[in-house]
């Protein structure tokens, strides 16, 4: 990891559920008047799919589990599996994290997602993989950094976009990613 990283601030956000997330600031940006923050998990972050059917009924594909209550049911599962490898899942906002250092990548391990040649691909390194009520399950961590846009609230702190500020504020990332790469320069 950069050795700037360590000295960024850190901050908590919340969902509007009351689950939170440690992040580390990592800029700060001002888009038509507002002030906003990029986020990065001070933890890995992960995300757990099952297989099915694709339409055509030819190959599986990977479907992500977001589902709250489906969450809930293969938690105490998928904290189990990756208590084996000493990482420990943590139920947190926007997306789940595991803390702990994740195990050497190896070349089977690694798995790009992604559809089109026009869509990003999404690089993963698989975890674990762990059977619930005869479906499986696969945890993956991501290997990009993720980020997380959060606008700078009345008392400072940043607060999560609802839909209604990310469908607005859409149009303008190209902008952002653009003030985004001129800080980086």
């Amino acid at each position: 990891m950069d050795e700037e990283l360590f000295d960024a601030p850190t901050v908590t956000i919340k969902d509007d559920t009351g689950l939170k997330l440690d992040c580390y600031v990592e800029h700060n940006l001002t888009v038509e008047g507002e002030d906003y923050v990029l986020l990065l998990p001070v933890d890995s972050t992960i995300e757990i799919v099952f297989w099915q059917q694709d339409d055509k009924g030819d190959e599986e594909e990977a479907v992500l589990v977001d589902d709250p209550k489906q969450i809930d049911r293969i938690f105490p599962t998928a904290k189990a599996v990756l208590a084996e490898q000493n990482l420990t899942i943590k139920r947190t906002a926007v997306v789940l994290t595991v803390e702990g250092d994740l195990p050497e990548l190896a070349d089977e391990d690694y798995s790009e997602e992604g559809g089109d040649a026009d869509e990003e691909q999404e690089e993963l390194q698989l975890l674990s993989s762990f059977y619930h009520e005869d479906q499986e399950y696969a945890i993956y961590a991501h290997l990009d950094p993720y980020f997380i846009l959060a606008r700078v609230g009345d008392d400072g702190q940043p607060v999560l976009l609802s839909p209604d500020e990310l469908k607005r504020i859409e149009p303008l990332l190209p902008m952002i990613e653009e003030q985004l790469f001129d800080v980086l320069e």
